[in-house]
């Protein structure tokens, strides 16, 4: 299950921006409630998830069990959904700051009536701001915006542990 197949899923039947973005909906979800079924984040990330092909439903179900999984292993080895590191470092950034506005429609999503610990309102301020990157990236910055890039995904990855 490749990035861009998921991706050009997406874009086909016009249910968000990216991959990345789905998978942030879900990751979303899955904070907020462990329990959180595949169909869902299906329901809520594409709105007319009747257009989905089976086949594409099960990708997308294995993206879903798969990023449960990870998310509640103690190893750490939970990752965003994101293009590829030999893809263009300006669509990977355009990748990342969709999955941050994914993971906070996501948030918004789902109901609750806890009161989130002060640390959880710094990090979704954070993922607000990173929503507001600059995706255009001259030459001359792409060894600062690579490792820029690097240290937000460490983030988020930490955020989401």
């Amino acid at each position: 299950m490749s990035y861009s197949d998921l991706n050009s899923i997406v874009l086909q039947k016009d249910a968000a921006d990216s991959a990345a973005e789905v998978h942030g909906i879900a990751v979303a979800m899955l904070c907020m409630d462990k329990n959180t079924q595949a169909s869902d984040w299906i329901h809520e990330a594409f709105a007319d998830d009747q257009t989905l092909l089976q086949d594409d439903k099960v990708e997308f179900n294995n993206l879903f069990g798969q990023t449960r999984d990870l998310m509640a292993s103690d190893e750490f080895v939970f990752d965003l959904f994101l293009p590829d590191e030999n893809e263009d470092l300006a669509l990977r950034c355009t990748a990342l700051v969709q999955w941050c506005q994914g993971f906070l429609f996501g948030m918004g999503r789902v109901q609750t009536n806890s009161q989130w610990p002060d640390e959880v309102d710094e990090i979704l301020n954070d993922i607000i701001e990173f929503t507001k990157l600059d995706t255009h990236i001259e030459d001359e910055d792409a060894e600062e915006t690579e490792n820029d890039l690097v240290e937000i995904q460490e983030y988020l990855r930490a955020a989401v542990m």
